[in-house]
């Protein structure tokens, strides 16, 4: 067995110094185009003529920690409705369909009007104002074609179609023929600077029912909810992307323009382009379509900062599921020196079969289910979480993992990594950086990403040589730094007793 180890370490350290031979090959920093158009909306081309395809990613700086006090949920609300169509997409009288949209939003705004009175609301007025609404929103119907925007990108090949709001960023991605580049650029930007706010209120009740099918209604949804609320006490990553209930309730259209408004600041949209390209060509047809966007001034990230936590916080969720805990350590975000580190400690924790956590809970005492460790929770603009996530085994609890737990933690500040453990770590790592390289879909979400959110792709491309440089000191400086008791929030949730 020993041999068989041997051999096996011996295996993947040659297949890893092929790729990374591959990987240096493929120089990020040579290949990728990067542009800055004139209104600021900076552009990153990569020509790939691996398939006659492209993948192409727009991402946004604006996530759920730009929305207004009270406002929860908009971003996450907004990134809906911008599939909705636009003044030219999905149109069939436009000019027709935006006098019943007025009446649809004045009727929608009376009614949450009356509605917020609660009690002293005027409940014959509720009724009246509740089927006028529903009256103008089945005569809209008349005047609009629905899924326009989907129904477009299908028929022509479109695929990996999606679209997502994190804390920080919003994205719309897609993979196309690369001879539909220009209808991509057409759409996107259409919808960037003409959409139509279509079904608002149908909407808005269908983000509902999702805010109740992923918290309300999911113990892991809920007891994430309720842990990052007690980890952050005033900056926003403790708010729910979904928004609270009681302000998604009566979001307004206004309240999604505002956020509308953040989308449209070229400083804070970086496209990215992987693929079957002529570079020269595709800067012009974006040039030609989002060179519209007028240039504005930058708007400042103007949030409160969490301040040092001194003490342990704690959440207990009583559910009937099965028992799970969470817990968190504050720390800084990338690109700080500390970041890097931790994906190290997070690959020695949990990653793969023979990680510390894995084999110890879940291999040799058979006391957890699953155990997982994730740098960078919620997100990366600010600073965020690390966080250990584990269900227990039944008959086991929360508390024996909670104990185990604790134990493999104090045993990363007292003893050193040894040295072919953190080798096989930065080796799981490379691997993973690796396989990234590989899809013309991975690499665009990457490039915009690391843009979007540091202002720098090359992030990326350092990566590697800044993960290699973590050594075990490194690793016991952090734990003992940020893996205290007065740092972390831990929730547990348990099954309602029967």
């Amino acid at each position: 067995m020993k041999r068989l180890n041997i051999f096996k370490s011996f295996l993947i350290a040659v297949l890893i110094f092929l790729l990374c031979h591959s990987a240096h090959g493929f120089d990020l920093k040579s290949k990728v185009i990067k542009t800055k158009l004139q209104n600021g909306i900076t552009v990153l081309m990569l020509e790939r003529h691996t398939s006659p395809t492209v993948s192409l990613y727009i991402r946004y700086r604006v996530g759920a920690v730009d929305e207004e006090k009270g406002k929860s949920g908009a971003a996450h609300f907004l990134e809906h409705m911008m599939f909705k169509g636009t003044a030219s997409i999905g149109i069939r009288d436009y000019r027709a369909e935006e006098k019943i949209l007025r009446e649809i939003e004045k009727t929608g705004q009376r009614l949450d009007r009356e509605k917020r009175k609660g009690r002293r609301a005027n409940t014959a007025l509720v009724k009246k104002l509740s089927f006028r609404l529903k009256s103008l929103q089945g005569d809209h119907k008349n005047y609009f074609i629905p899924n326009e925007i989907d129904r477009l990108y299908t028929e022509n090949g479109g695929l990996d179609m999606n679209a997502s709001t994190g804390q920080d960023v919003t994205t719309y991605h897609v993979s196309l023929p690369a001879n539909k580049l220009e209808l991509w650029a057409r759409i996107e930007s259409d919808r960037l600077l003409n959409p139509v706010f279509r079904d608002f209120y149908t909407e808005r009740d269908v983000v509902m029912e999702e805010r109740r099918q992923r918290v309300e209604s999911n113990p892991e949804g809920k007891l994430y909810e309720q842990f990052m609320n007690a980890a952050y006490k005033t900056h926003p990553y403790g708010r729910p992307i979904l928004g609270w209930t009681d302000d998604l309730i009566y979001l307004s259209p206004d309240d999604l323009k505002k956020i509308l408004k953040r989308y449209r600041t070229p400083e804070s949209i970086v496209i990215a382009v992987v693929g079957d390209i002529q570079p020269d060509e595709t800067l012009a047809l974006v040039e030609k379509y989002f060179g519209k966007l007028p240039s504005v001034k930058k708007m400042k990230d103007d949030l409160p900062d969490e301040l040092p936590q001194k003490a342990e916080r704690r959440v207990n969720l009583q559910f009937d599921a099965s028992p799970m805990i969470m817990i968190g350590y504050h720390k800084p975000n990338a690109p700080d020196d500390h970041d890097y580190v931790f994906d190290v400690l997070e690959t020695i924790l949990s990653k793969g079969r023979t990680s510390r956590l894995y084999d110890t809970l879940v291999t040799r005492l058979q006391i957890a289910k699953s155990v997982s460790a994730i740098n960078g929770i919620p997100a990366s603009r600010y600073p965020n979480l690390f966080t250990i996530f584990a269900q227990p085994r039944h008959p086991h609890t929360n508390a024996e993992l909670e104990e185990k737990i604790m134990l493999e933690i104090d045993k990363i500040k007292s003893e050193p990594v040894p040295p072919e453990e953190l080798i096989k770590a930065k080796n799981n790592i490379k691997m993973s950086y690796i396989q990234s390289l590989n899809s013309n879909s991975e690499l665009a979400s990457i490039l915009s990403y690391y843009e979007v959110l540091l202002g720098d792709y090359q992030y990326f491309s350092a990566y590697l040589d800044r993960i290699e440089q973590v050594t075990a000191d490194d690793i016991q400086t952090v734990a003992m730094t940020y893996l205290n008791q007065n740092n972390r929030t831990i929730a547990v949730l348990n099954k309602n007793a029967e």
